[in-house]
């Protein structure tokens, strides 16, 4: 007998579930240290390709960002479906890749056939970071990650995200040989649940005020693929005007929308506060609201001890509690938003 549950149940499960899947994963790459650096040794890879669809692909902006500033091999990002439709038009570059494909189902087809494409053209190897043992991605790549705490019911994705992007933050320490900097991973578990805790009741302040109607989500360097997943997120669950912009771009044009029914939601970074505070102090002056991120004096303070990139991950929860609770004020079932599907894939 089916157990019937309220709407949102699923995805508020999984996603106050974040800090122990973490701990999961962080457990898992240190038990593959020296078999992951085996095998990005014996590959000699001298380029990186991170790709996948939808939120796996914002993942794959941020964590390409991150690849190569730990490490200092050239890396990119691209949607799957444009590396299987125009190989070409990635950069030339001499040597062997490695392609990572992230997908929560391992059964999208845009990413199998990037895939497919990758071998066929002689670019290099495949390494896939999913949620699912036994699917289609895994049967086309050299190397498989499987993460089955971040399995979700919901359609929207919220630890199955966090966890992939957590678990390629891990592949670059380890590619970087910074086995003790991995290690700091562990504290990420306890830093992730003292900020659900201290923080829900202004996600749920946020959420529930139905007079904001439109959100953008800003973000610098790496933080610009968190700040799309946290805008996606606000679209699909939410069904409201949702845009992400690089931080000090924002100001040009894109600044006329944020004034009184808008929220500003400010991914605040290391090195570039300063600046990206100003653009913040426009938008107030403008009449819209304001939510800040970052580890010390913001509206949601991490306090994780922790350096950037590696708290990274920190900046996921709270968003998107934020879209779960605006979901459940609008009267929505967030488990399944309107007119999406867990994966697509296509006929031909």
């Amino acid at each position: 007998m089916s157990t019937m549950h309220p709407a949102g149940y699923h995805t508020r499960r999984e996603l106050m579930s974040q800090p122990e899947v973490w701990a999961a994963v962080v457990e898992q790459l240190a038990g593959r240290v020296t078999e992951l650096a085996r095998f990005l040794t014996q590959g000699q890879y001298t380029h990186l390709v991170f790709t996948g669809c939808g939120s796996p692909f914002y993942l794959s902006v941020s964590a390409a960002m991150i690849f190569q500033e730990l490490v200092g091999v050239p890396a990119l990002a691209r949607p799957a479906s444009e590396l299987w439709l125009s190989p070409g038009d990635l950069p030339p570059a001499t040597g062997r890749g490695l392609l990572v494909v992230c997908s929560r189902s391992g059964e999208t087809s845009e990413s199998l056939r990037a895939c497919d494409t990758f071998r066929k053209t002689g670019r290099g190897d495949v390494l896939y970071i999913g949620c699912y043992a036994g699917r289609s991605l895994e049967s086309v790549s050299d190397y498989t990650l499987i993460l089955p705490e971040a399995q979700e019911e919901s359609t929207a994705q919220t630890r199955a995200f966090s966890a992939m992007y957590l678990a390629t933050t891990g592949l670059a320490l380890i590619a970087a040989n910074r086995s003790q900097e991995l290690g700091a991973l562990h504290s990420l578990a306890a830093a992730g649940r003292r900020l659900l805790d201290a923080h829900g009741d202004l996600a749920l302040a946020v959420g529930a005020d139905l007079d904001l109607n439109r959100f953008y989500f800003l973000g610098s360097r790496a933080l610009y693929g968190l700040a799309s997943e946290l805008s996606l997120k606000m679209k699909e669950m939410t069904l409201s005007h949702s845009e992400p912009f690089h931080t000090l771009e924002f100001r040009h044009g894109p600044r006329s929308m944020a004034t009184a029914g808008s929220c500003v939601v400010g991914l605040l970074s290391e090195g570039r506060r300063p600046l990206e505070e100003a653009v913040l102090a426009e938008m107030a002056q403008q009449g819209a609201q304001l939510l800040t991120l970052d580890e010390h004096d913001a509206d949601v303070a991490f306090a994780s001890g922790l350096p950037a990139p590696l708290r990274d991950v920190l900046y996921l929860p709270i968003g998107q509690l934020v879209a779960l609770e605006r979901s459940l004020a609008k009267g929505l079932n967030p488990d399944a938003p309107e007119n999406l599907v867990a994966y697509v894939t296509l006929d031909q």
